[in-house]
């Protein structure tokens, strides 16, 4: 039986991303990251588009010599439709589009934040159906039970900032270099939780998480009256303070579905999901309730095109092909 090729684009932010897989299995992978938005602190859209343009080309044909295959090759081409920055996935749902209009193949359209669930579907270990899937990126922060490939139901989500943003803001008031969220990390390792900070009651599954970044920067504003030198003096265990309680306030829910649903099997995915404070937290968590837990490889947690391409598969194995009058969608909803 002849092998399925697809090639998938992801471009729903700062990273533009290519990956090939033949049927089930990555062949090739790559990502090109765009360092200029460190010098603003975040990103900045207009150039964020502007590199997918300039990495695209390049990039596709570093994935195909990876691959060792030709255009002709390509059963289908992939890429994340939504949601993202409007800019950004103009370029890769427009470069996917031509592609497959000249090779005469089919396009198929992926969802990014069920992307990075199925980001678990690439490699063993792999769950089984149902699972519970907690999502955390800069911009998302979900509670997903996962039934199936293509039958995903949000149980909860962020009333209004994303754990990830949390990350980034709270970095950004100690003045340290964006991204914040891998520094805190990294700092947070040296220190310990000293410092409190108070958990938003919120019911449900849903999440908040804007109290507490309000409850950090007067926290700050405060203690540097007393001593303008306490960020410094203090950082380390500062960022293992604001980290343990970002992890509790995400596991405390995942906790709290677990006992709802009465699903054991609970997998992490999103950039935040690469975080070491909320990886060994839920370890933890695991071994205290039993659980049986999932965490992807660094590499398939931040934005990548390999969990555009596995989610393509199972699209294409349905025949779940796109039509060539959609287009890109900033909010795309679930």
């Amino acid at each position: 039986m002849k092998s399925i090729y697809i090639l998938a684009i992801e471009s729903s932010c700062d990273d533009t991303a290519a990956a090939i897989i033949q049927d089930d299995k990555i062949i090739a992978n790559g990502v090109s990251t765009q360092k200029i938005h460190q010098n603003y602190g975040g990103v900045v859209p207009e150039w964020a588009s502007r590199k997918h343009q300039e990495n695209i080309i390049p990039l596709l044909d570093h994935v195909m010599k990876l691959a060792d295959i030709e255009l002709s090759d390509l059963d289908a081409i992939a890429f994340t439709r939504g949601p993202g920055l409007l800019g950004s996935l103009i370029v890769g749902v427009s470069f996917a589009k031509s592609l497959a209009l000249s090779l005469d193949i089919p396009i198929i359209e992926i969802h990014h934040m069920k992307a990075h669930v199925m980001a678990h579907f690439i490699e063993d270990p792999k769950p089984t159906f149902p699972f519970l899937c907690l999502t955390v990126s800069g911009g998302h922060t979900q509670i997903i039970k996962v039934k199936s490939h293509n039958d995903m139901k949000i149980l909860g989500t962020t009333l209004d900032d994303a754990a990830g943003e949390a990350f980034d803001k709270a970095g950004k008031m100690m003045g340290l270099p964006y991204p914040a969220g891998p520094e805190i990390d990294r700092l947070a390792a040296k220190g310990n939780p000293v410092f409190d900070f108070p958990e938003p009651r919120i019911d449900g599954l849903d999440f908040s998480f804007s109290g507490l970044k309000t409850a950090f920067r007067y926290f700050l504003r405060d203690q540097t009256k007393l001593d303008p030198n306490f960020i410094e003096n203090n950082k380390e265990d500062i960022c293992a303070s604001i980290q343990h309680k970002i992890v509790d306030i995400l596991l405390n829910k995942v906790e709290k579905a677990v006992k709802q649903t009465g699903l054991k099997q609970v997998a992490i995915a999103g950039g935040v999901s690469a975080n070491s404070g909320l990886r060994n937290a839920l370890q933890e968590r695991a071994l205290t309730n039993h659980w049986t837990v999932f965490v992807p490889k660094f590499e398939y947690c931040t934005d990548n095109a390999a969990m555009i391409a596995i989610s393509a598969y199972f699209k294409y194995l349905d025949n779940d092909f796109s039509d060539h009058s959609i287009g890109p969608e900033a909010r795309l909803a679930w």
